[in-house]
């Protein structure tokens, strides 16, 4: 019987999808059809921070989950709210591409004219863009990759910010003028990963997809979302969040930032992936103890 994919309909998600769907066939047998489906955040033109961030693009396709249209979804990590969702399963999270943010435009940050527009759609994109260059004019904008680099090459603005590892599964890196290191720009947490996703009810399919589980990308993004839900920040949150291996040790570094740029919390902790939670956790108690709440209200009043 062929497996039912739920995914987005942009190029980025069947793309991906159309990744994961390859993998599981090569490692199981089992074919797999693309199933498109439009969520709340595809049809909406307001920002993400106004019609509630959270969830708008996985919603859609979690219903149609939970009625047995679909077998299994494919999202980005990073839309996925950090909350358990009844009756549903995160059964795989596959090896995560360069979990980096990218500038395309001209130039790199740092040669840019004063008063040069930059656009993005996120508020952690916007307050670490303006500590980095405060000169710069941080513009709000949405739609997919491509709709976004139109907007440089058609001068509505002069570049934009784009996560890398999307721009690089629809092949569109010669748009890249500078890509972000981590201490320049932390990214949002699971940033680069995909999250595979079915209902609880589905043992076998469970067991089906934990062939794509990845564990080393699951203990660092799990320690990576654990901090943003501990902080009770959705993904429309000033708070960037990335956790690095080195020496079977999980380094995860966290930092919220003032809308302004001028202030930021930025803390980092090691731990054993086996304890990823416990350091997420641990790490966000310790930024909230500095104040990170008080930030992060200030970028949303």
């Amino acid at each position: 019987m062929i497996l039912k994919l739920g995914t987005r309909r942009s190029l980025m998600a069947m793309t991906q999808s159309g990744l994961v769907a390859d993998e599981l066939t090569a490692r199981t047998g089992r074919a797999v059809e693309l199933v498109g489906v439009t969520t709340e955040g595809d049809v909406s033109k307001a920002q993400l921070a106004q019609i509630g961030g959270t969830g708008v693009f996985v919603n859609g396709l979690r219903e149609r989950l939970l009625s047995g249209e679909i077998d299994f979804a494919v999202h980005s990590l990073k839309d996925l709210p950090t909350g358990p969702a009844e009756g549903i399963t995160l059964a795989a999270i596959p090896p995560r591409d360069d979990p980096r943010d990218a500038l395309c435009g001209p130039a790199k940050l740092a040669d840019l004219r004063r008063g040069a527009r930059i656009g993005t759609g996120s508020p952690r994109r916007v307050a670490q863009l303006r500590a980095l260059r405060p000169d710069l004019d941080v513009v709000p904008i949405r739609g997919n990759a491509d709709t976004r680099l139109r907007k440089v090459t058609d001068g509505e603005v002069d570049a934009v910010v784009l996560a890398f590892a999307g721009l690089t599964r629809i092949d569109r890196l010669e748009a890249v003028s500078e890509i972000f290191e981590p201490d320049q720009m932390l990214p949002a947490p699971g940033q680069g990963a995909l999250a595979v996703e079915c209902r609880s009810d589905r043992a076998d399919l469970i067991e089906l997809l934990a062939t794509l589980d990845h564990a080393p990308t699951r203990a660092a993004v799990t320690a990576e979302r654990m901090l943003l839900a501990t902080l009770e920040a959705g993904c429309s949150a000033p708070v960037g969040a990335y956790a690095a291996w080195y020496d079977e040790i999980v380094h995860l570094t966290g930092v919220v930032v003032g809308y302004d740029g001028e202030r930021q919390i930025r803390l980092s902790e090691s731990g054993s992936p086996d304890d990823s939670e416990r350091l997420g956790r641990d790490l966000a108690l310790r930024m909230l103890a500095e104040g990170a709440d008080q930030l992060m209200g200030e970028s949303t009043s």
